[in-house]
């Protein structure tokens, strides 16, 4: 069974060895993280350039993401470098440029003083050490310190449930994005997403600097990017869940039920949603996974997360690819578990649906009622497959593609697998260079099995998605009219002549004759099937055919010098054609 929800990894200094990254790519990573929170642009480029010459060595879609650092707020440098602070002193935090002591820190944002008040709860190092505002004196902000603990350099400070009026986007952010952009970058994770606004500020960026083709994962960090998903979904091309700070601006346990509304708005909106942080962190250290992690892997995916994302476990971990592989192992069990199809059948839809999403959720119809193997799609955009994959078929989704940038995008949707497709003229000459693409480059369909074939006319125009056609997979080897609509699988026996049909063939063969004749009545009774190169419905194969009730094909061309003695045919009795091997026949 292939795995249908994403894994992303996350690069660092323990993916650094260029085994290990191969390892990491043959095992499954489906994306490739960067974070631009740590590390210079040299190590990045570093990183960066392995994952491009190894994916093309490997033939494989890896994308890559740009984690932004985002706005946040940072405690200064202290001269001892550590201090430890007691429960029930003060704390000031200021925006001048100072070095820090047991009393006083400077902080990276100047307007902090403004968007707190007495009694606000300021959060350092992830929560390790909780304050609260007693006094504000101009930009000073004098706190007790409610806990022991220690602070040390360029500790994070979060600030629950108040709404900071600090700019969105830094220099460094605009700088970082503009390196991904020369690099190449697929995605961008936005960090500590707080409304549309944020987003639409990144898009500006991306469209001033000939980057509109970047896609943006919106990261929901904070109350206010909670309080402001939907409209942020709107604008974004997917939503992170970033468990780790999000659990230090919000209480605990409200988190699960926040993941599971997230990913619920997601689902229904068509939307991709990535489960991230912690997930397997034990695996940082330890070869096994706790039971703890095991479970909320397998949720994430009961809940329908588009992807799951490793970060320290594969960044700084001991054992990156046995995370990777124990997460793989995760969902692929937890997705033998779903009923897809049901869910599918539950699913609510919306009534406004435009010609896209009625084709797509045709397909998805299509393919459950006919036990398809595949849904195959051609996109220039990857539009379609995207949405083909917001309505989470049973089958595997096949992408082709025409575009790099897209066939790498798509390797981030939920069972969506990206081929290399070339343009065709036509429409039909597209499909079939699809399926043939799709039989050679994927382990998915197999000559004899349905697909369900989704594209647009005119051929190469985004938005065009249109047609919705259902194939068989396999070598048609010749057509004729059919007498009969029903269908067969049986051995070939080729008479050139009567005597020869006397002479070789079997109780139960196809007969393949250039015609038919009386002389032969008692070998036709016990024919499974009937096919000559004289035509016409008049025949006497036809007629014969028609009162014996067996499928006959008749005025197929050259079937006696075609099709060859022992070999296995299928006649689909509906079509008039005749496929090589076993095929499965509607």
């Amino acid at each position: 069974m292939k795995r249908k929800t994403k894994i992303i990894c996350t690069l660092g200094p323990a993916t650094d060895d260029p085994q290990v990254l191969k390892e990491l790519m043959l095992g499954g990573m489906n994306t490739a993280r960067v974070n631009f929170s740590h590390g210079t642009y040299e190590e990045h480029l570093k990183r960066i350039n392995m994952v491009k010459e190894m994916r093309e060595e490997l033939g494989l879609p890896i994308p890559l993401l740009l984690d932004t650092k985002g706005p946040e707020i940072r405690t200064g440098c202290f001269t001892e470098g550590r201090v430890e602070l007691k429960k029930g002193q003060n704390f000031t935090l200021t925006p001048k440029a100072i070095e820090g002591n047991a009393e006083i820190t400077q902080i990276t944002y100047p307007g902090l003083a403004k968007d707190v008040e007495r009694g606000t709860r300021i959060l350092i190092d992830d929560g390790l050490i909780e304050m609260a505002v007693n006094n504000i004196s101009g930009d000073d902000i004098v706190c007790e310190v409610l806990n022991d603990g220690p602070v040390s350099n360029h500790k994070s400070i979060n600030v629950p449930d108040v709404n900071l009026t600090m700019d969105y986007m830094s220099q460094k952010d605009i700088d970082d994005i503009r390196f991904g952009i020369e690099q190449g970058f697929d995605y961008i994770a936005a960090s500590f997403v707080r409304s549309a606004f944020d987003v639409l500020e990144i898009k500006r960026v991306l469209e001033q600097n000939h980057g509109e083709d970047i896609q943006i994962i919106a990261k929901i960090e904070n109350r206010q990017g909670v309080d402001n998903v939907d409209h942020i979904i709107r604008v974004c091309e997917g939503i992170m869940i970033a468990r780790g700070d999000m659990g230090v601006e919000i209480p605990f346990e409200e988190l699960p039920s926040i993941q599971k509304e997230i990913i619920e708005k997601c689902y229904r909106s068509g939307r991709r949603v990535i489960t991230a942080t912690q997930m397997l962190e034990s695996m940082t250290h330890n070869p096994r996974p706790t039971r703890a992690e095991a479970s909320d892997v397998a949720n994430a995916v009961y809940d329908g997360t588009s992807a799951v994302m490793l970060s320290g476990e594969t960044a700084v971990g001991e054992y990156p690819v046995r995370a990777l592989k124990s997460m793989a192992q995760i969902c692929i069990k937890a997705e033998e578990d779903i009923n897809y199809v049901k869910r599918f059948d539950e699913r609510h839809l919306d009534s406004g649906m435009d010609v896209t999403n009625a084709i797509s959720h045709s397909a998805c119809t299509t393919a459950h009622d006919l036990g398809a193997a595949a849904i195959i799609t051609v996109s220039k955009s990857g539009f379609t497959p995207r949405v083909i994959s917001g309505f989470r078929p049973n089958c595997p989704i096949i992408a082709g593609c025409m575009n790099e940038r897209v066939y790498r995008q798509l390797a981030l949707s939920w069972g969506v697998t990206p081929i290399r497709t070339e343009m065709k003229k036509t429409s039909d000459a597209l499909f079939e260079h699809a399926v043939d693409r799709a039989l050679k480059q994927t382990s998915l369909i197999e000559k004899g099995d349905i697909v369900v074939i989704t594209g647009g006319a005119p051929v190469g125009v985004s938005g065009t998605t249109n047609i919705l056609k259902v194939q068989l997979v396999g070598d048609v080897l010749l057509s004729g009219t059919s007498a009969s609509p029903k269908s067969v699988c049986g051995t070939v026996c080729v008479a050139k002549n009567t005597a020869e049909a006397l002479k070789n063939f079997d109780d139960g063969d196809i007969l393949v004759i250039p015609e038919t004749s009386n002389d032969i009545i008692g070998i036709l009774r016990k024919a499974s099937a009937i096919i000559t190169e004289k035509p016409g419905l008049s025949s006497h194969a036809a007629v014969v055919g028609m009162t014996l009730d067996i499928p006959v094909i008749c005025g197929a061309a050259g079937a006696t010098e075609i099709l060859k003695n022992g070999t296995v045919i299928t006649i689909d009795g509906v079509r008039g054609q005749v496929y090589s091997g076993v095929a499965k026949i509607l």
